[in-house]
Order: C-alpha cells, then sequence, then structure tokens
C-alpha cells in the first residue's frame, strides 16, 4: 500500500515508538531543561499574519509570518496524538490528532494557545474541514465522522458516513463533503442532514486520493501517483473526470487560488495552471529540502508543510519562478552531545552540529548553528574544534572558537558510516559502521586525513580512546580492544564478546563500560588487553544506547526508558541510584559536574543528577520489578521481519498478538505458559503491507504494547 510506504518516508526521519506502558518517572533525578525539537509537519493553514502548523508529535504549531522572509514561533499547543490536519474557524484550531481524535484549541491569544476540548473518534483522524456548528473528520477506516462544535469545550459526534476506502483528506462545499478516500478515490457525502450522512456520488481516481479542495464546479484531487485530477462536480451525483495533469512526483495536499493549483508533491512545490480545468499545465516548481505534504495560500505566498524540514515559504507572485524565500523549522533529530565549558555540542542527525548555551541550565538556548552537513550522528569536542561524526560523508571538523558562529573548516571522507568519534591527542578515532575503525590525523584541522584503519567483525558503532588503546563497540561483535600506539597500523589485540549489541563505550581506570541494548550495561575488566573479561552488568529496563561515566557513576542512555544513572563503585554489582524517563528516546548522554546532557532524539534535555549521586545500596530501596518488560522490537522499522523479545519474572501464561491499527488481529506469535526469563519472538510480514502494527503482550492482568512500522 503506498500510503504505508509515505507514511513510512515521514516516520524515517524518525522513529517514535515507544512503550505505551509507564510507571514512575523519575528517581534522584530532576528535569531542568529542555529544547523541544519540532517533529515532522503534516499540514498547514493561514489565517491573517498567522500560520497554523500540525507537526506531529509536537502539536500544533503558530508562526507568525507578517514578515514572509522571518517567520517566527509565537506559541503552540502540544496535542496528546499525532497532529495530522488542522482548519481554522474564528477563534479556534481543529486539530485532527491522529489515534486521539478531534482537539479543538483556542487561539484566540495566539501566544498561549490552549485545547478547549475533544471528541475521539473511532479511527485515525487525519484531516479536517470546518463548516458552520459542525467539523467533518477524514478519520481513515472510520470513514467521514460529523462532530457538532456548536460548544467547542463538548464536541460531540452527530453523524458519520463509512467511506469504502480509508479517509485521508475532506473538503466542504455547500451541502457536499468531498472525501479524499485512498484507494477508493473521491467520495461525495451530502451532509444537509448532519446526523444521517449518505454519499450520493463518487468518482474512482486512478491511484491514491491524498487531498482534496473544492472550488466553483471543480474538485481538485492530489492523486498520489496519479497527480493532479481535476473533476467536475456540478452534478454532485456523477462527479467526472474532465482533467488531469500527473506531477513530477507523488501528490499529497493541494491548494488553489485563482487560476492556479498548488501541489505539495513530495519533492517540492507545484504550480498547475487550472485557468482551462479541461488542459491543466504545469508552469512551475520549487523544490523543498523535505517531503512536502500540505500547502495552503494567502497572497504572494505559498506555506508548505514540508515534513521534517518544518515550514517552507515560497514566494508565488510569479507562478512560473516559485521560489523560496524563508523557511521556519523546529531541529531536527537529536543523536549525538558533547559538553565544553557552558556550551553543549549536539549532533543533530538532518540539521548538523547545534550549539546550545547552558549557563542556566533552567533555560538552554540555542545560540550556534553549523548546517553545512547532515546526518550529524556523534561529537566529540577538544580545544576551539567539534568533531563530528557525519553517518555515509565521513568527518567533519568544525571551528567553535565563536560559538554563536560556529563554521566547517575540514572535512575527512570516510568509506563506512561515520556513527561516533572520539579525539585523543593529534588523532581522531572514528567508529566507522562496517567498515571499523578508522584513524585521522588532525593536527591541522583544515585537512584532516585518514593515516590508518583496522577492521572490526561487527558495526563499528561508538568508541573510545585511553592511552595506547582504542575500545570499538561492535555491534553484535561486542568490546573490541585495538592498539593504537603506532596510529598508521592499528591492531586488534583482544575482545569480548557482549550477549547483547554493543552500542557504546566509555573507558575509565581498569574498566570499560559498555552500552549493550537490550543486555544493558556490560562491565569489563580491560587491565589485561589481550583478554578482557566481564565483571559485572546492570540489565537496564530498556535498550542502552549511550554511556557516560563520571566518577562512581554511569550514566546510561537507555531508549524509551530515558536516562538512567547506576552506581558503579563497585564494578561487579552496580546498582540503580536514579533514572528520569525523558519523553523521547535517549540516545546520547554526556556529563558535566552534577549534570547530565541527553541526546534525546526530538528533545535535548538537562537533568540534575545531584540526588542520586550520594545513594548507597543499603539507602537505596527499589520498587518491586514488574511482572514482565516487552522490549521494543529490532529492528524496526523493518522488512520483512522483526524480533520481540520479552521479560517474565515470574512463570506465566503469555499472549503476544499482533494487530493492525483497526484492530484486526493479524498474528499470534505466543499463546501458553512460558518460564521466567527471557524469550523472544520473531513476526514476519512478508505477506502484510507496509504501515503500523501494534504488538500486544498479556501475561495475568498486565499488558504493555510496542509499535511496529513495516517498510517495504
Amino acid at each position: 500500500m503506498r500510503a504505508g510506504r509515505l507514511w513510512g518516508m515521514g516516520l524515517a526521519a524518525f522513529l517514535l515508538f515507544g512503550a505505551i506502558c509507564r510507571g514512575q518517572d523519575s528517581l534522584n533525578v530532576t528535569k531542568v531543561g529542555e529544547i523541544p525539537f519540532w517533529d515532522e509537519t503534516e499540514a498547514v493553514v493561514v489565517s491573517g499574519n498567522l500560520a497554523y502548523v500540525t507537526a506531529g508529535n509536537s502539536g500544533l504549531r503558530v508562526v507568525d509570518i507578517s514578515n514572509p522572509a522571518a517567520p517566527a514561533e509565537v506559541g503552540f499547543c502540544d496535542t496528546p496524538g499525532d497532529a495530522h490536519g488542522v482548519a481554522v474557524a474564528g477563534n479556534y484550531a481543529y486539530v485532527a490528532d491522529n489515534y486521539t481524535g478531534l482537539r479543538v484549541v483556542d487561539i484566540s491569544n495566539p501566544v498561549s494557545s490552549f485545547e478547549v476540548g475533544f471528541h475521539d473518534t473511532p479511527g485515525r483522524a487525519l484531516g479536517v474541514a470546518v463548516a458552520g456548528n459542525y467539523a467533518y473528520v477524514a478519520d481513515y477506516s472510520a470513514g467521514l465522522r460529523v462532530v457538532a462544535i456548536s460548544n467547542p469545550s463538548s464536541p460531540t459526534e452527530a453523524g458519520f458516513y463509512d467511506t469504502p476506502g480509508k479517509a485521508l483528506g475532506v473538503a466542504v462545499a455547500g451541502n457536499y463533503a468531498y472525501v479524499a478516500d485512498d484507494t477508493a478515490g473521491l467520495r461525495v457525502v451530502d451532509i444537509s442532514n448532519p446526523s444521517a450522512p449518505v454519499e450520493v456520488g463518487f468518482y474512482d481516481t486512478p491511484v491514491e486520493a491524498y487531498g482534496v479542495v473544492v472550488s466553483g464546479s471543480y474538485a481538485y484531487v492530489a492523486d498520489g501517483g496519479g497527480g493532479l485530477r481535476v473533476v467536475d462536480v456540478s452534478n454532485p451525483a456523477v462527479p467526472v473526470e474532465v482533467g488531469f495533469y500527473d506531477t513530477p512526483e507523488w501528490a499529497c495536499g493541494v491548494a488553489v487560488a485563482g487560476n492556479y493549483a498548488y501541489i505539495a508533491d513530495g519533492s517540492g512545490l507545484g504550480v498547475v495552471d487550472i485557468s482551462n480545468p479541461t488542459t491543466p499545465v504545469g508552469v512551475g516548481y520549487c523544490y523543498t529540502p523535505g517531503i512536502a505534504l500540505s500547502v495552503a495560500v494567502a497572497g504572494n505566498y505559498a506555506y508548505v508543510a514540508d515534513d521534517w524540514t518544518g515550514l517552507r515559504v515560497i514566494d508565488i507572485s510569479n507562478p512560473t519562478t516559485p521560489s523560496e524565500v524563508a523557511f521556519y523549522d523546529g531541529p531536527g533529530r537529536a543523536w549525538g552531545v558533547a559538553v565544553a565549558g557552558n556550551y553543549a555540542y549536539v549532533a543533530d542527525y538532518w540539521t548538523g552540529l547545534r550549539v546550545v548555551d547552558t549557563s542556566n541550565s533552567a533555560t538552554p538556548s540555542e545560540i550556534g548553528l553549523c548546517n553545512t552537513f547532515i546526518l550529524a550522528r556523534g561529537v566529540a569536542v577538544a580545544g576551539n574544534y567539534a568533531y563530528v561524526a557525519g553517518d555515509i560523508w565521513g568527518l567533519y571538523v568544525v571551528d567553535i572558537s565563536s560559538p554563536a558562529s560556529p563554521s566547517e573548516v575540514g572535512y575527512c571522507y570516510l568509506p563506512g558510516i561515520a556513527l561516533s568519534v572520539a579525539v585523543e591527542g593529534n588523532y581522531a578515532y572514528v567508529a566507522d559502521g562496517n567498515v571499523g575503525l578508522r584513524v585521522v590525523d588532525i593536527s591541522n584541522p583544515a585537512s584532516p586525513a585518514e593515516v590508518g584503519f583496522c577492521g572490526t567483525p561487527g558495526d563499528a558503532r561508538g568508541v573510545a580512546v585511553a592511552g595506547d588503546y582504542a575500545y570499538v563497540a561492535a555491534a553484535d561483535a561486542g568490546l573490541r580492544v585495538i592498539n593504537v600506539s603506532d596510529p598508521s597500523s592499528p591492531a586488534e589485540v583482544g575482545f569480548r564478546d557482549t550477549p547483547g549489541w554493543a552500542w557504546d563505550v566509555a573507558v575509565a581506570g581498569n574498566y570499560a563500560y559498555v552500552a549493550d541494548e537490550f543486555a544493558g550495561l556490560r562491565v569489563v575488566d580491560i587491565s589485561s588487553s589481550a583478554s578482557p573479561t566481564e565483571v559485572g552488568f546492570y540489565d537496564t529496563p530498556g535498550a542502552a544506547r549511550g554511556v557516560a561515566v563520571a566518577g562512581t557513576y554511569a550514566f546510561v542512555a537507555d531508549d524509551v526508558e530515558g536516562l538512567r544513572v547506576l552506581n558503579i563503585s563497585n564494578p561487579a554489582f552496580p546498582f540503580e541510584a536514579g533514572f528520569y524517563d525523558t519523553p523521547g528516546w535517549a540516545y546520547g548522554v554526556a556529563v558535566s559536574g552534577s549534570y547530565a546532557y541527553v541526546a534525546d532524539l526530538y528533545y535535548f534535555g538537562i537533568y540534575d543528577c545531584s540526588a542520586a549521586l550520594p545513594v548507597n545500596p543499603w539507602e537505596t530501596k527499589p520498587s518491586p520489578p514488574s511482572s514482565f518488560v516487552l522490549h521494543p522490537p529490532h529492528p524496526n522499522p523493518f522488512n520483512p521481519s522483526t524480533v520481540a523479545s520479552f521479560e517474565l519474572r515470574v512463570p506465566s501464561h503469555v499472549n503476544l498478538r499482533v494487530y493492525d491499527t483497526a484492530g484486526r488481529l493479524v498474528r499470534t506469535l505466543v499463546d501458553g505458559w512460558k518460564q521466567a526469563g527471557k524469550h523472544q519472538a520473531v513476526f514476519d510480514g512478508t505477506a502484510l503491507p507496509s504501515g503500523i502494527y501494534l504488538a500486544r503482550l498479556t501475561a495475568g492482568d498486565w499488558s504493555a504494547v510496542q509499535k511496529l512500522v513495516l517498510m517495504k
């Protein structure tokens, strides 16, 4: 299903899935500051000088566009679901919030917008239109829902029509609602009686109807790979296609102003002359950097919701040469972080290196950005330079002597996927994915050059350097010890095959601390480099992705379980002294003093851990463990199969089932009695379409859910 594939593209910008079950969210750790990052922008409407942008998990964002060249966010309302569609009427914005239905937001004061009411629709609210006292919701598999909004604080469903496809978008004109119904095309629904809407006509578009707008006697349908379809709806009972324009990419959204249709076309904005609806003609195109999903037009400007690259402002005063004049984008995805002095340096995946002033930990603020590169995965700081692991692009050297204006000064191409970097003296040591450890001479930052390498049997994901040795977290090959006394010819001298998937490593004294994904934190004695030995471990509740060590404490970035603070004063028996369940997915962590700085996927958070640091084992009163744990699936997204793993603390009868988003049972993975311990099951999606699935584990009175993304 192409609809699933397109959503997968947005999701791959990347993943917001974690356990739905949550308990206590912190112990001995306090959040003191946070910078929230926007999620993928989905839809936009313009009213006066304000653009209202839906941003997935980031809710509704209000952007001042009075100066189109310098748009600025002035307010937001963080809805509980994934904000997809929005309509504005009077002092209210109506948000199609995916699984949490229709949300009504008071925008009378845009600076302090707040939710005043909601209606939880039975499907997935993806689009919305408002006419009079009713909101019309495109509710995916639950069709068209008609919601009475005369009292915004208590909206109630007045009627519905279950369309044959999957309702993705809706427009209203007069007594009719026009539904973009995915593979079922355009459906025309008579809403003259809102309590009993009825379909009176349809046109089966050739591909998948994503969005629709009505102007005069015509409906303009964004039909995915079928481009723009022009449908005469003068007789609603017999809609007829009179023209079409096959856009270059994938038509996702459409707006009409005057004689032109503006198409959010995946790769950018397409301008189509519709002065003669029977022969629409493409006259202009402006490529955008993300995935153009929706568009609104006001005056001489088109405003494009461009997925993970935010809101793009495009000058359309000359329709034949549309050009971007500005954009507003909350940063992308925080993957790595390093701290030096009053500054945190965030590897922000899509948008490069972001410099955050942390001198006031309660109000961190971004003061600089170097975005001449993309896919920033890891960062290390030494002196006046930041060294950024740039994924497939290699190693970047950024001058940070002026934190407000960091600039790239050097670059070294590497053959693999640069995921992490450590700096020692004149050398940068890069964990370069499937090609192992690369050693780069950085004595001249303007011209870094690779001088040596050592292949690892697994994918090199993390690296730490101490003395003459580099310690590499090598995924399924565990911890590798590499002698780098001669940087031009590094050689492996020892290894320890950890039980999980080694993502990161930190070294302190005679011990290496390995973030070993689902196997938690592993403590390895490296006093003998030739025969490192595991001496202790702590099985964190999530998936250990990153680790930092300060004194007798290890700080673990534990994916959906946030920040975990472990006392390692006795390496053989580490124990948890505190934790904070961060709002995102904790992937990287750096420590300075009593503060932990967490790269939390779409957030950058600062956490005061001072209350956790003096804790002794006999002072700790741990809460009783849950009866089971359902871990995030791995890999996720996946194609065609993934592994669901779970732990039982006591023997139990277990049901592990997979459902689609409509609640239909897709597969039963486990149904029977299981002993205490770790278990896993494989979910094979070979015969299933791309999309989102839900794995539900039930054991006794307990249950938990994980989301899975099949992306073909």
